[in-house]
């Protein structure tokens, strides 16, 4: 989904939508909590793939990217046999990293059950780390609206 108006900048969005597994579910018969960082994992596959910057895509020009940080807030349950919406928006920085945000929605109901927010960086195959983005990302930024 790419959304444009004259108030705001081009924003890229992913919305994807998955069953919970009964293997993600704990005693209490609820997700656990760690699982909601791997459903942004997938809502950033999912995003990488529409958009055109799959984490393959980045390996085979010779990078990787991390992740350095990760934040979930959690707001309500998932159980098992709900459906999962992850929506997950690229933020553009100027930096030399990836940054997304992440809305994850019950989609029986579209109940907003977590919030969360992720940061990845450049990386050679040799585990350098990139100060300035490379040029395959500038240029996908720039076909993307993201940048002039």
């Amino acid at each position: 989904m790419k959304r444009n108006s004259t108030a705001e900048a081009t924003e890229l969005v992913n919305r994807t939508v998955f069953p919970v597994r009964f293997s993600e579910v704990d005693t209490m018969r609820i997700v656990w909590h760690g699982h909601y960082i791997k459903y942004m994992e997938e809502g950033r596959e999912a995003f990488g793939l529409e958009h055109g910057i799959s984490y393959m895509q980045m390996y085979d020009k010779g990078f990787m990217v991390p992740v350095v940080s990760v934040k979930c807030d959690y707001k309500q349950p998932l159980r098992y046999g709900d459906k999962i919406i992850v929506e997950t928006t690229f933020v553009e920085t100027r930096a030399a990293k990836l940054i997304y945000k992440f809305r994850l929605f019950r989609s029986s109901d579209n109940v907003l059950v977590a919030t969360g927010k992720s940061i990845q960086v450049f990386i050679t195959e040799d585990h350098e780390l990139q100060l300035t983005f490379p040029e395959f990302f500038e240029e996908w930024k720039r076909e993307k609206g993201l940048i002039k």
